[in-house]
């Protein structure tokens, strides 16, 4: 009764509210770095790239749901129909299906611990191992802005309960202008992550755009230079005195082994992992063993792969840093049926069997591309 009889899979295209990512004046024409995290043509184009929705169903009639990361293709997804199709749920190893693509791994994980936690009435957390939370603090988020609008946006989250707040930005951002306007408007009230995604490159470029900006605002810096250059880091960290993180994204085909020379370097001060559920789970073992925590990282995505990053993270050790768990924030719709709830800043963790989460079946319709993919045994 636990063998997998169907899946389908729904491509959809749910666009950013308006007003969520840069402001109107700040225009990003950095080509090849939109198609290095494919997201179209310009970085702010990511949310009109397309994801799809995965429903698994059981011979039993339990559906499992998941949903993939973004520019997935649906060549991917048809390989990884054939391999799971027939297959017993029970029986599978959950640590390595068998899956190839790193665009689709995690929805299909995601469909499988669902209906997994359903049949066995236990939430997805108790699958990886057990809660270590009932909730996870989320930063507030948003692209690069005119400092006045960078502000407006820091404050709007810290009015919402959040402790920190994520900025995107580039080597052509003012970020200095960025935390003094965010001090005049929110005093102490909020922390300021910058996430460059190595936009800033060097060593050199990272220490003159930090030059005059009050330390005592920063959370820390993520990613600024370029990955390979772990001595940069290390030396960033000590030069600013302030948290330098690494983020360790799966999905872009990184590799879990990318941890090991800055362990062995103590270069940074954290790090961000998002990627498969079990090898995240591994990571923040290793995090607590070097004594340095973590967070649950994203692709801005919808409600289905949040739900799921909030029980990774409630499993995760050391995973008591801000969430990149927002997507409410961006998003027009989550596509399920009551929204991720949030309590002065943190994202409650569904408690229910499985994800805890149901699919809202209008809204899969209505942003629905009308390209279908469905197989059966």
């Amino acid at each position: 009764m636990t063998r997998i009889t169907a899946i389908k899979a729904t491509e959809v295209v749910v666009p950013a509210k308006p007003g969520s990512l840069n402001s109107d004046e700040v225009h990003d024409k950095d080509a090849a770095f939109a198609q290095k995290f494919l997201t179209g043509e310009r970085w702010t184009e990511f949310a009109n790239q397309p994801k799809w929705i995965i429903e698994l169903t059981l011979e039993n009639g339990l559906v499992g749901i998941g949903e993939t990361y973004r520019s997935a293709t649906a060549e991917a997804i048809e390989q990884a129909m054939q391999s799971l199709l027939g297959k017993d749920v029970l029986r599978l190893n959950w640590r390595q299906l068998p899956v190839n693509d790193a665009r689709v791994y995690e929805a299909f994980e995601c469909a499988v611990l669902d209906v997994v936690g359903q049949r066995l009435g236990v939430p997805v957390s108790q699958l990886l191992g057990g809660a270590y939370r009932d909730r996870v603090d989320c930063f507030g988020w948003t692209g690069r802005r005119t400092p006045e609008d960078a502000a407006q946006k820091a404050y709007e989250a810290m009015q919402k309960g959040h402790k920190a707040f994520k900025f995107k930005c580039s080597d052509e951002d003012p970020v200095r202008l960025w935390t003094e306007e965010i001090r005049k408007t929110c005093g102490e009230g909020i922390k300021i992550l910058l996430d460059p995604n190595q936009r800033w490159t060097d060593v050199e470029t990272t220490l003159r755009l930090m030059e005059g900006v009050d330390k005592t605002i920063m959370l820390g810096l993520e990613d600024p230079i370029l990955h390979p250059d772990v001595a940069g880091f290390n030396y960033l960290r000590e030069t600013l005195g302030i948290p330098m993180y690494r983020h360790i994204s799966l999905p872009y085909t990184q590799d879990i082994r990318d941890m090991i020379d800055f362990v062995r370097a103590d270069a940074v001060d954290g790090y961000n992992f998002n990627g498969p559920a079990y090898s995240c789970v591994l990571l923040a073992e290793i995090a607590h063993l070097e004594g340095k925590a973590c967070w649950r990282g994203s692709e801005v995505d919808l409600g289905i792969s949040e739900a799921m990053g909030l029980h990774i993270a409630a499993a995760s050790i050391s995973c008591t840093l801000p969430a990149d768990l927002f997507g409410e924030l961006v998003r027009t719709d989550d596509l399920i049926q009551e929204p991720i709830r949030f309590e002065s800043g943190a994202a409650l963790v569904p408690s229910g069997p499985g994800l805890g989460v149901e699919l809202d079946r209008a809204a899969l319709s209505h942003f629905s591309t009308n390209r279908i993919l469905d197989k059966r045994v």
